[in-house]
């Protein structure tokens, strides 16, 4: 039977960069709260469960737009294409205008859906976890659609890339 080994201090810098030779989709979370729309850009989407269906996403502790999403109760993954790394900057940004310049429709929640999503899903707040300095939140998947045949847009060691099968 082995011993369990007590996890050290890492240098938050050094996990970043390691974990940065790990790449990720990006996906722009929207909710709508007190009647207006929100939404931040997170690389840190994931498939939960099959079922019940069920997806996760892991919102940093210290977001401003997380606590709307949450008190909002529902909330819409729109899952960004290739060329789509404008997208990203404009809903990673604090206090822009996220929507102004977007096309996007209600969803049954009222979540925005962005136009231009190479697909989406909408969700229902399942349950929130507290993990370290971020939150797991999942989402009870309500409806969900693939609307285009495009590329996801990938986060790499920093900067932003297509997917190329090699297969």
């Amino acid at each position: 039977m082995s011993q369990a080994v007590t996890p050290r201090e890492i240098d938050p810098d050094d996990l970043r960069r390691v974990l940065g030779h790990y790449p990720t989709g990006v996906v722009v979370v929207t909710a709508v709260h007190d009647g207006e729309p929100v939404g931040m850009a997170v690389g840190s989407f994931t498939s939960v469960s099959l079922r019940p269906a069920l997806v996760g996403f892991f919102p940093d502790a210290s977001s401003t737009t997380w606590p709307r999403i949450r008190e909002a109760g529902a909330f819409c993954v729109n899952v960004l294409g290739e060329d789509h790394q404008d997208v990203c900057r404009l809903f990673a940004t604090r206090g822009a205008d996220k929507f102004g310049a977007l096309a996007w429709s209600p969803g049954e929640t009222g979540a925005p859906v962005l136009s231009d999503a190479i697909s989406w899903i909408e969700c229902s707040l399942a349950g929130v976890q507290e993990v370290g300095d971020h939150f797991l939140a999942l989402g009870g998947v309500l409806g969900l659609s693939a609307r285009a045949d495009a590329g996801p847009l990938i986060f790499y060691r920093g900067g932003y890339g297509s997917l190329k099968l090699a297969s």
